[in-house]
């Protein structure tokens, strides 16, 4: 896990924008730096690296990583290292050291773009072969690593995060006033659905893309992978068996690293299944992370304290706190940069200090299952509708009334029978986008919009949810929030295996008996507590705006409607008047956050 930067252009940067560049991104790698220089036809190429030392600690691995012609700088892990070593050396290479960069680079030499099909793992890299004349740029399948492209007076630059390119480039780019009314309006599901970022003339490489670049520069993206449902006849012990199998091998590799590794842990099955599979299964010393906050609706305590208590592991305990919350807040914008995302990812970053404070350098945590396995209260109403033909029917709503149906708040997803019914309804995902949009200085109407996969109602919305909409959001904070202290994250439910078999599985084998996320549950019977692994609750970790800050105190008041470009795209007396709002609603609280989040930002950023 690294940074990573550079440029193409008619002349090398000066210096002393290689510097700033390398110390924005000090925290990504605080382990070693290194910059190469190098051409492309005529054009002067730049590429620049700081390590975050995972596996073979030793500099010989370090980066820029330059052999015969070929110079790489890499971000991420590629899991499956051994495995790819071990074909390569079948085929004569030699390697001299024990680095998964190493492996890469020879990948590259011998397959070309092909290479990326044989990997497993997560990444970012910028590959310089002078022989052929290209840079070649990848990023992985799920998009874990970030990499973003600028252009600016006729060179090309690239980075993990928008200060290096800005440090490299010599000044800041303008803020996307259009992606920060897009988030007002519709949140953070409404982000990855347009080709934008928080700054004009950014953008990230797409996920499962490459680019290979030649003179005169022009970025190109095509792509390497897709995922899509294309169901097999398989019974249920056929779906769980095979669940079981790939998700155990996912959890192996990443279980790879010359470093301690800790788990992320909250009261949920995410989460705990991957731990239970890593103490119980491969006998990992087990070393599991919480965050918990003090309100009773996100407190998951007593699960996580069976699960500690069933794994026999050390357990670290973050509180949140509402301690001087705007001054943490423009800190973490001020590494984003970007509006945090949502208040869970605010809290998130309570998680990732204590894991290093802890001494840790890397984390697991339970991304993307809920996306995988199905695990959010709409996908329960699309499986309703998929399997309303069926003759138990009745007996299958009885289920949803007895589990999910107990706890649902958003009033579209109360009527189980609403996708049968009418299965174009998305309203629950914009929720009160129109009232939103008249707190805006000028109208936003961005109607809710689906990429086309396929038929089957809770299969499009899943995958959706897998590249347009949540993961996306997730993994550009999870890397953020870890990276900001050193820290790499692992997405075990990320696995290529793993995902390509689950959106092989028919439908109707992932709900059961008032359960979401059957499969995985079933998968780790024995290896969980059963008051775990058969909670029905769905518990999302959040807090409500007013546990953060006081509405009613005048000097934050004051702090919220001073001035500010902000009011440039927002109507300061719809805010003032919002401050008094009952917040009851949970967009409401979203709402407020985002506005604190975007006034930030815009107050960093906006000339």
């Amino acid at each position: 896990m690294c940074g990573i930067a550079g440029v193409i252009a008619a002349a090398p940067p000066d210096p002393a924008r290689v510097r700033a560049a390398l110390a924005t991104m000090k925290q990504r790698g605080p382990d070693a730096e290194g910059v190469h220089q190098g051409r492309l036809g005529n054009h002067a190429v730049t590429l620049l690296h700081t390590r975050l030392s995972i596996i073979d600690l030793d500099p010989r691995a370090n980066q820029p990583f330059v052999r015969d012609g070929l110079a790489l700088s890499y971000n991420g892990e590629l899991y499956n290292y051994l495995e790819v070593r071990a074909a390569l050396e079948a085929l004569g290479h030699r390697f001299t050291t024990q680095s998964d960069t190493e492996v890469l680079i020879e990948a590259y030499r011998a397959w070309g773009e092909a290479c990326l099909n044989r990997f497993e793992g997560m990444w970012a890299f910028a590959l310089l072969d002078e022989a052929k004349g290209r840079l070649f740029l990848s990023r992985d399948r799920f998009g874990e690593k970030p990499l973003y492209t600028m252009r600016k007076d006729g060179a090309l630059y690239f980075a993990s995060e928008v200060k290096a390119l800005a440090a490299l480039a010599g000044s800041w780019p303008a803020p996307d006033r259009a992606q920060i009314r897009r988030y007002l309006v519709n949140g953070y599901k409404a982000l990855y659905k347009q080709p934008a970022s928080w700054f004009e003339g950014v953008r990230e490489l797409p996920a499962a893309h490459y680019a290979a670049i030649t003179e005169p520069l022009r970025v190109e993206p095509k792509r390497y992978w897709r995922l899509s449902y294309s169901p097999e006849a398989m019974s249920l012990a056929d779906a769980r068996d095979g669940a079981r199998e790939r998700l155990f091998e996912a959890v192996k590799l990443r279980l790879r690293a010359d470093v301690p590794i800790a788990f992320c842990l909250s009261g949920g099955i995410d989460s705990s299944a991957l731990a239970g599979i890593a103490a119980k299964h491969f006998g990992q010393e087990l070393h599991a992370f919480s965050v918990v906050d003090s309100d009773p609706r996100y407190d998951e305590r007593d699960n996580m304290t069976a699960t500690v208590d069933f794994l026999g592991c050390a357990h670290h305990v973050a509180h949140t706190s509402t301690e001087g919350f705007f001054d943490r807040l423009d800190r973490q914008i001020a590494y984003h940069d970007a509006p945090v995302a949502t208040i869970t990812y605010y809290m998130h970053a309570f998680l990732s200090e204590a894991i290093h404070q802890a001494g840790f350098k890397v984390a697991i945590s339970g991304t993307a299952a809920d996306e995988m396995f199905t695990g959010y209260y709409d996908h329960y109403g699309f499986w309703l509708a998929e399997m309303s033909a069926r003759r138990d029917f009745p007996a299958l709503l009885d289920d949803w009334r007895g589990s999910y149906g107990r706890y649902v708040r958003n009033p579209v997803l109360q009527d189980p029978l609403v996708f049968q019914n009418n299965p174009d309804e998305r309203g629950h995902i914009f929720l009160n986008a129109e009232l939103f949009t008249g707190f805006l200085a000028a109208p936003f109407d961005e109607g809710f919009e689906e990429a086309p996969y396929g038929d089957n109602l809770l299969r499009k919305r899943m995958l959706n949810e897998l590249f347009h909409e949540c993961v996306p959001v997730i993994l550009h904070e999870d890397d953020l929030n870890s990276m900001m202290v050193s820290v790499e994250n692992r997405s075990p439910y990320l696995d290529r295996a793993l995902t390509e078999f689950l959106f092989r599985v028919p439908a109707e084998h992932l709900i059961k008996d008032g359960y979401v996320k059957f499969l995985l549950r079933a998968a780790v019977d024995g290896l969980v507590p059963d008051s775990v692994r058969l909670d029905k609750r769905k518990r999302g970790f959040n807090a409500s705006i007013d546990s953060l800050i006081d509405r009613k105190n005048p000097d934050t008041r004051a702090r919220l409607l001073d001035g500010s470009p902000i009011f440039d795209l927002v109507r300061r007396e719809a805010v003032e008047r919002f401050l008094d709002a009952d917040m009851t609603d949970n967009s409401f609280s979203k709402f407020l956050f985002s506005f604190v989040s975007a006034k930030i930002f815009m107050d960093r950023h906006a000339a």
